[in-house]
């Protein structure tokens, strides 16, 4: 068998070589009769999970996931416990793979068995365990490595809530549906937290990664209750974050959280609970108030956007000068007349060549909302400066976009 060599393969010191050997033995399963893949390859699986050196480990962190759909009952029992032990190994490093590893299992959990994941008592651990382990392995004991997927695990846990949403529609039952919406919003409110520590997150890395996938989070937690005024709250945190670079990261999502369409309470309202802005309340307020009170998303972060054009980082003001414009058809030609406009200009006067650059280039969906006749007076200048650049890549730059300029323009202006 193929199966025994790679077993081998799978237990070597060279990450590489695991990670080819992993993706053989994943193809080589799927062409195994169903006798053959639960002796050969989940008992493989059995045996690495408990194998004395870490290396093996490891590579049993990456298979489980995969092997769970076409495991039978005890088979899922009996490896959800070998993850569940691999989540405390003794050793980091395989613990960070089974952090990794986390959020796809319990999308796989959930894609695998559905309903069943809360009303089937022999599968009633899974939801609840696997929870469990993602808030041991986002805990502030842990080593960096391991914290710095609890984003990714974040996205996964998210989009498996929404699955479950999706499929609660379906059933025939009422009394069903309203007890999967009770464990959905119980799953949630467990969650919220762990992904709002991510911002305050003594590492400046984690926070990093919280920003630079935060886009992925709101688009998971949109359709789950009150997710929405929790996460952008503490986005808005991450724009504001004493590293630069998590600041940059989290400003180029800024068109992509907007784009959620969701609607959230106002910055500073405090009707949606006495701590609705630190991310870790949600809202109960009935239908009627609530609509009377939310904005969309975009209206509430075109606020911040002053603020970043002030801000002391060239790549953060350059990050906004590329996505900030992508606002306009989100809040409409008013808003984005009162709101938007303002800080383009600011950044079209920007003292950073490049900003200045980014801005005029991206310009085009500004213009189709409230067209040129607002810019032109900051737009030519700007435009001018540009040219008579110091920088060669500046000047070059300049030449290439003039064609797309005179289209966004038109032949009068120029």
């Amino acid at each position: 068998s193929l199966l025994t060599p790679l077993e081998l393969l799978l237990a070597v010191e060279e990450s590489v070589v695991r990670e080819k050997a992993a993706a053989s033995v994943i193809a080589i399963s799927q062409s195994l009769s169903a006798a053959d893949y639960t002796h050969e390859f989940v008992g493989m699986i059995g045996r690495l999970a408990n194998k004395e050196w870490f290396t093996a480990r490891i590579s049993a962190c990456t298979l489980i996931a995969h092997a769970f759909p076409k495991m039978g009952p005890e088979l899922r029992r009996t490896h959800l416990e070998y993850f569940a032990k691999l989540c405390k190994d003794d050793v980091p490093m395989v613990r960070r793979i089974a952090s990794k590893n986390l959020g796809t299992l319990f999308y796989t959990v959930v894609d695998t068995l559905g309903a069943a994941v809360f009303f089937d008592k022999s599968n009633a651990n899974y939801s609840l365990t696997l929870l469990d382990l993602y808030e041991l392995l986002a805990g502030g004991d842990q080593p960096d490595s391991v914290r710095l997927h609890t984003t990714e695990n974040c996205v996964c846990f998210g989009r498996a809530m929404a699955l479950m949403l999706g499929q609660s529609s379906s059933s025939s039952s009422s009394l069903e549906k309203e007890e999967i919406m009770s464990r959905i919003d119980a799953l949630v409110k467990r969650i919220l937290p762990l992904i709002a520590a991510t911002i305050d997150d003594r590492s400046w890395r984690v926070r990093w990664t919280a920003a630079s996938k935060f886009a992925d989070v709101v688009h998971a937690f949109k359709t789950l209750h009150g997710a929405m005024d929790a996460l952008v709250p503490n986005y808005e945190k991450l724009l504001q974050d004493p590293e630069a670079e998590v600041r940059t990261a989290a400003t180029y999502n800024l068109s992509e959280v907007a784009k959620t369409k969701a609607m959230v309470y106002p910055a500073g309202w405090s009707g949606a609970g006495s701590d609705s802005d630190n991310g870790m309340d949600i809202d109960d307020d009935d239908d009627e108030n609530k609509n009377t009170r939310r904005i969309p998303v975009a209206q509430r972060l075109v606020t911040r956007l002053v603020g970043l054009t002030e801000d002391d980082s060239v790549n953060v003001r350059a990050a906004l000068a590329m996505v900030a414009t992508e606002l306009a058809p989100l809040l409409g030609k008013d808003a984005s007349v009162s709101n938007l406009l303002p800080p383009m200009l600011l950044l079209l006067r920007d003292s950073s060549s490049e900003v200045r650059l980014n801005i005029i280039s991206s310009l085009s969906l500004l213009n189709d909302v409230i067209g040129t006749d607002l810019l032109h007076q900051s737009l030519l200048p700007a435009i001018l400066d540009l040219a008579d650049d110091g920088k060669w890549r500046i000047r070059l730059a300049v030449i290439e976009r003039i064609p797309l300029l005179a289209k966004q323009l038109g032949s009068d202006f120029f």
